[in-house]
């Protein structure tokens, strides 16, 4: 895929100008946020924007309706939210969110703030589109799976397998050598995109993975990691190994009010915010584990593995969208609350009518809504898509990505 424009991916010093105003995008490297750094971001959404913190696919947050650019830019530096001007865009780190804490085969958040310490000290990173992702996955292959750029994966408590365009290269790399490979690898990529301003991925340049091992000149050899598709969102009580607690929270539709956020900022807790658009609330006593249920679960967070909330995602629409056909988020609200979003084991009888009203919608398992053909925001895997059109919503049940 080439394009004839250079990325515009949306950041702090350069807003994306949606239609319902401009839009800011906060990378957070590994989704980690400190309660400090949650309380300045509720602020800025209630006082300089819509009033909600929009969390993406890739773990970092989202301010609409920005009103004052400038204070949104001081208040995000003094809370160390913005450490770099020329490389702010290119801080796309996604972790395991439970790792160091439940399961995996080694600790990558230890990685994180190498790896994002790496990108800022290198001028000639600066020039990697926004939309270059890298992945730190400890094992367990929650993250491996999201199709990332530059990645990871956690073969044992001392080895990493390179993933390059999503897959693995054959190369293997020590937990001390991960991040000047990685590096390396980044540089590559910039080497073989060479002023194809267009191509924003890996894998979209020919060869491009291919080349850029063949770059890094490491041995290779014949195992492979094999990556699943399936969807690891955790949510509700989690033990960690440590004998504390940690909370999964969902939250709908990715977009969490700022009061809401301020209630968890007062916890005074590690907050993960997930690739899933929702949130881990770690190193709890049982005692304030249970407080925080009681407290935050009557404010919509999803504590319930269950919900059906955790089987949609929708992409902006109106009026966000000037694209957008309707207002997806209000009618997949509808369908959630009206008990039209099914359970996988419950799919619905077939429907024979090609397109249908917003009401008339019923959906089993994961789905996406979206208000035009694009489909923004459509996570990988298995995913029925419900499109809107001119005249209602079609479905469509066939994998993308």
């Amino acid at each position: 895929m080439t394009r004839r424009v250079p990325d515009s991916c949306p950041g702090v010093l350069r807003l994306h100008e949606a239609a319902d105003g401009p839009l800011a995008r906060i990378r957070v490297p590994g989704g980690r946020v400190a309660p400090e750094q949650l309380q300045v971001l509720a602020a800025a959404a209630r006082e300089l924007g819509d009033g909600n913190i929009e969390l993406t696919s890739r773990g970092n947050v989202q301010l609409r309706q920005v009103r004052d650019a400038g204070e949104l830019t001081s208040r995000l530096e003094a809370a160390g939210l913005l450490p770099s001007h020329s490389h702010e865009r290119v801080r796309n780190i996604v972790a395991s969110p439970l790792s160091g804490r439940i399961g995996g085969s080694a600790d990558v958040h230890e990685l994180v703030p190498v790896l994002d310490a790496g990108l800022l000290a290198a001028p000639r990173l600066a020039e990697l589109p926004g939309r270059v992702l890298f992945t730190l996955d400890d094992g367990r292959g929650d993250v491996s799976v999201l199709g990332g750029d530059i990645g990871v994966h956690a073969t044992g408590t001392d080895e990493f397998a390179l993933l390059l365009a999503g897959r693995d290269t054959g190369i293997r790399i020590s937990p001390v050598d991960a991040v000047d490979v990685m590096l390396a690898a980044a540089h590559g990529f910039l080497d073989v995109r060479g002023d194809e301003a267009g191509r924003w991925r890996l894998h979209e340049i020919e060869d491009g993975a291919e080349r850029v091992a063949e770059l890094l000149g490491l041995s290779r050899g014949v195992d492979r990691v094999e990556l699943g598709a399936a969807q690891d969102i955790p949510i509700g009580w989690l033990d960690q190994d440590n004998g504390l607690v940690s909370l999964g929270a969902g939250v709908r539709l990715g977009s969490l009010p700022a009061r809401t956020a301020e209630f968890i900022a007062a916890v005074e807790r590690p907050v993960v915010i997930t690739p899933w658009r929702s949130l881990v609330i770690a190193d709890l006593d049982e005692w304030a584990a249970e407080q925080v249920v009681r407290v935050l679960a009557p404010m919509d967070l999803i504590f319930d593995a269950n919900s059906a909330w955790l089987q949609v995602s929708a992409c902006a629409g109106r009026p966000g969208c000037a694209k957008s056909l309707t207002d997806v988020r209000a009618d997949v609200t509808d369908a959630v609350e009206s008990g039209r979003v099914l359970p996988e084991s419950n799919p619905p009888a077939y429907q024979a009518i090609p397109i249908l009203d917003a009401d008339q919608v019923v959906v089993a398992g994961r789905q996406h809504w979206s208000g035009c053909d694009r489909r923004c925001g459509r996570p990988r895997g298995a995913v029925t898509d419900v499109v809107a059109t001119d005249s209602g919503y079609r479905q469509s049940s066939t994998p993308t990505g």
